[in-house]
């Protein structure tokens, strides 16, 4: 079992930085692959962003390249989400979640554990 604990969420005013934190633990050995997702009020669950724990290789959603960068730190077994130039549109719950598989994936039900989500919000 991998336990996820997302934190550094809260609100922020359109144009500024926020930075999530996710940190693994148990068997941090079974998941190869770390992703971001967001889920906003009446909305379908929806990537955000992934990194492999190995080699660092990233992956994100169109709608984040370029002001979104996900990053890790092995030695401490946490994944950060630096997001930038945030628009009231990226107002979600954020939810952090481990894959087994060492392939990237922006498919939700391919991650095999998940954090209970942390709020981020964005005032226009």
């Amino acid at each position: 079992q991998v336990q996820v604990v997302e934190s550094g969420g809260g609100l922020v005013q359109a144009g500024g930085s926020l930075r999530l934190s996710c940190a693994a633990s148990g068997r941090t050995s079974s998941s190869a692959v770390m992703g971001w997702f967001r889920q906003a009020p009446g909305k379908e669950r929806e990537f955000v962003a992934a990194i492999k724990w190995s080699g660092g290789n990233t992956y994100y959603a169109d709608s984040v390249k370029g002001r979104f960068t996900i990053s890790r730190d092995n030695a401490k077994n946490t994944v950060y989400l630096q997001m930038n130039s945030l628009k009231p549109e990226d107002t979600a719950v954020y939810y952090c979640a481990a894959r087994k598989v060492n392939t990237i994936s922006p498919i939700t039900g391919r991650y095999d554990y998940w954090g209970q989500g942390t709020q981020v919000t964005v005032s226009s």
